[in-house]
């Protein structure tokens, strides 16, 4: 029972798991501002282009 314990205590797959979480959500959220960033960028772009039409 103690080697079970023992064996559960020095378990890091746990940790692990959630530095690989916060690692995506860390890039998700970079990705959706700079696709935001880029969109509003664009739109504003296009919108220019087609005034000058």
């Amino acid at each position: 029972m103690s080697v079970l314990l023992r064996n559960l205590a020095s378990d890091e797959s746990g940790a692990t798991a959630i530095e690989y979480g916060l690692i995506v959500v860390l890039l998700s959220t970079a990705a959706i501002a700079a696709f935001t960033l880029i969109g509003t960028n664009l739109g504003t772009s296009m919108n220019n282009i087609a005034g000058q039409l």
